[in-house]
């Protein structure tokens, strides 16, 4: 399957799932509910043909409904630079790749404070953030393919402390010049956007990246 048509199903996958989980949350008919239902075993099926996973249940679980407006997930990144303009990467367990610090947005955490949280808990450094310097919507890039619809929120943050440390989830971290990058974890950052952002970081005039 090409990747367009791939993207273009999976978006459609989601979309349908979105509007099942509205109706199924607001639908006051019996014979509505079972509509709403098919439909969302209709969109589950497509998601799992689009991306590829074989076991349907397995895509079910992504998708569990919730007795509220169906929304998308927003995934937080720091953008963290050094005094010799170098980025703070950290290798990730999950595919050996290197990505920003970060990860999905926590609930009872404002963005700045899920973007220093999760620089501390994966680096051991302190940091405190600066602006905000770019929104993406993760379709509009060439991300590989996941079930959900995720924005991903770009949050320049400055060291001021800690040192780096051990921690379960992560392999290992370091500063890399923006032309030398490592192999990147692409669903978490693509090589374009980390040099955006450090584009955006040298020239603060040019305001925040917005889709």
């Amino acid at each position: 399957m090409a990747q367009d048509t791939q993207k273009e199903l999976t978006l459609l996958a989601q979309r349908i799932c979105a509007l099942a989980g509205n109706g199924l949350t607001y639908s006051l008919s019996e014979y509505d509910t079972e509509r709403y239902e098919e439909l969302n075993t209709i969109g589950h099926k497509i998601a799992a043909l689009a991306t590829g996973v074989e076991n349907l249940e397995d895509i079910s679980n992504l998708y569990l409904n919730q007795k509220e407006y169906a929304t998308l997930k927003v995934d937080i990144r720091a953008v963290v630079f050094n005094d010799k303009d170098e980025i703070l990467l950290v290798k990730e367990k999950h595919d050996g790749c290197w990505s920003l610090p970060g990860g999905w947005a926590d609930i009872g955490f404002s963005p700045g404070e899920v973007a220093i949280k999760e620089v501390k808990e994966e680096t051991g450094l302190d940091v405190a953030v600066v602006r905000l310097l770019a929104m993406m919507d993760m379709s509009k890039h060439p991300h590989p393919i996941i079930p959900f619809y995720v924005y991903k929120t770009f949050i320049l943050c400055r060291i001021t402390g800690g040192a780096f440390n051990e921690t379960f989830d992560i392999l290992d971290k370091d500063f890399f010049p923006i032309d030398q990058l490592p192999s990147l974890s692409r669903e978490r950052v693509l090589p374009q956007q980390i040099k955006q952002m450090y584009d955006l970081y040298r020239y603060p005039d040019k305001g925040v990246y917005l889709d």
